[in-house]
């Protein structure tokens, strides 16, 4: 996490003691040469999936950062793709990263709070990556009706999701010691920083969605790997409004 090109540790050290939005705008310069952008992989895995389901007019990126699932967007949308994210610093970063192109849709960032998203039903297409730590669960069923109001009948909400580590695994423990980490600094310091890997788990996030007025389909993502029972370690998550 801490290499010449990255943000360094006192760097790390002040985004975690910010609030999110401000934590994200000091990280933004440095955010794609961390551990926490999505890889490449897991974006090109869903980018397939996406375009076998066909060609969409309008995509979403929800809470985009520096707009690495826009790029799955471009792919899919031959009309117009729009960026949301609270941080202005990571949008900034977006716009320089993705630029709109003669050949390509019109491409658009927005600041704004995915909890409460300025949109009517324009997308058919929504995806987000590596950002649904940022929720509690109990804001998934309000973040899920903002989604489903921004999405016209048939438009999909489209992301992976990971299987939860084996217990007493390496990443396991390395994701129990982070969401241990986060719960003292946030007991401890204000403002706080809201990020937790262990509670977004699909069997809930599915009933949450199923409530919010979606039709819920799952798709292996097997070139993500498998676990030894033989299960996909990613899933993706294909809800649909109906």
């Amino acid at each position: 996490m801490v290499t010449a090109e990255g943000p360094t540790f006192v760097e790390l050290a002040r985004q975690a003691l910010s609030s999110v939005e401000h934590g994200y705008d000091l990280l933004a310069p440095k955010f794609d040469r961390t551990p926490f952008r999505t890889p490449d992989a897991i974006l090109d895995a869903v980018a397939r999936q996406v375009q076998a389901m066909g060609v969409f007019d309008s995509g979403l990126d929800l809470c985009c950062g520096t707009g690495a699932g826009m790029g799955v967007l471009r792919q899919a949308c031959r009309e117009r793709i729009t960026g949301v994210d609270v941080s202005a610093g990571m949008l900034a970063v977006g716009r320089r990263a993705v630029p709109e192109t003669a050949d390509g849709p019109h491409v658009a960032w927005v600041r704004a709070d995915a909890r409460a998203l300025p949109f009517g039903p324009v997308f058919d297409l929504a995806v987000s990556f590596g950002a649904f730590g940022h929720f509690l669960p109990w804001e998934w069923p309000g973040l899920f009706a903002q989604v489903h109001a921004v999405l016209r009948p048939g438009g999909c909400f489209v992301f992976p999701i990971a299987a939860p580590a084996r217990p007493g695994s390496s990443s396991y423990l390395a994701v129990l010691a982070f969401d241990a980490a986060m719960r003292v600094r946030n007991l401890l310091w204000r403002p706080p920083f809201v990020m937790y890997y262990r509670s977004f788990r699909l069997a809930p996030v599915r009933d949450e969605l199923t409530r919010a007025g979606f039709t819920v389909h799952l798709r292996d993502l097997p070139e993500l790997g498998r676990r030894p029972d033989g299960s996909p370690c990613f899933r993706l998550v294909v809800a649909a409004c109906d």
